[in-house]
């Protein structure tokens, strides 16, 4: 599933292709768009800009319309000159805006609305976020709060509960824990308050690294069976939380 740094990087890309255009073809898949499309046409709005919350892209049209798109575990949006080849088949596209300049095209996305500005905050899927790790006004204090209040919960799972942090998913859950050397599998109300806070700067820091330029080589996610790069101690994967999502750890620290 992407996470908020690559999330955050596809909203600056179509911001800066589309911010300030004027969209002259929307078409979509998804009959719920097209119906409020017929109401509310999209066709001649201008698009005022696109941003991030979380792992949510935003689009925002004038005249108070916003399109709200989560990629799930394979959806992606590019961007197109008209006519150009796509990199994806025609039978993945779910949406198409199209302004003079550019298409942009989501492709594989599972869930996409129309909504009011007002409308969009007053969702669950937006309104109980907790606070975006990838935003500049990022409340620490929040986020710790939020993850105290699960003192059951394993520190790996409360990272990733949106609740609690908008926008750390797998990967940057198991690689902070790593930088931050917490023990994925220990539960909240084991740890300090300052292994906690140690734990949420490393989320930011890996995701606000990587949302300006796309990650080098990860330290332990995905390395299954090969050394860990500080101290050669073997990586292992191991299924966790009542999706059982893999968590990278080194094999000594449980």
């Amino acid at each position: 599933m992407p996470e908020g740094d690559t999330i955050f990087r596809a909203a600056r890309t179509l911001n800066q292709a589309l911010a300030r255009r004027m969209v002259t073809r929307f078409d979509s898949v998804f009959t719920r768009l097209t119906r409020v499309n017929e109401d509310h046409p999209i066709v001649g709005r201008m698009i005022d800009r696109v941003d991030a919350r979380g792992k949510h892209l935003l689009i925002w049209f004038s005249g108070d319309l916003v399109l709200r798109t989560h990629m799930r575990m394979h959806g992606s949006w590019h961007i197109y000159r008209p006519g150009e080849r796509w990199q994806r088949p025609r039978a993945e596209m779910r949406i198409i805006i199209g302004t003079p300049e550019y298409e942009a095209v989501a492709f594989s996305v599972p869930i996409a609305e129309l909504t009011s500005g007002r409308d969009l905050e007053r969702d669950p899927a937006v309104r109980d976020l907790g606070p975006d790790i990838l935003q500049d006004e990022f409340d620490t204090a929040e986020a710790i709060r939020r993850i105290e209040s699960m003192p059951d919960a394993h520190i790996a799972d409360a990272l990733l509960d949106q609740r609690a942090i908008a926008g750390i998913g797998n990967i940057f859950k198991s690689e902070a824990l790593f930088v931050a050397r917490i023990n994925p599998f220990a539960c909240v109300g084991d740890l300090s308050r300052a292994d906690v806070e140690r734990a949420v700067d490393a989320a930011r820091r890996l995701l606000r690294a990587s949302a300006l330029q796309r990650p080098g080589a990860f330290s332990v996610y995905s390395r299954s069976g090969r050394p860990c790069r500080r101290c050669g101690t073997p990586i292992s994967r191991r299924k966790q939380g009542i999706d059982a999502r893999g968590t990278w750890v080194r094999a000594l620290s449980g």
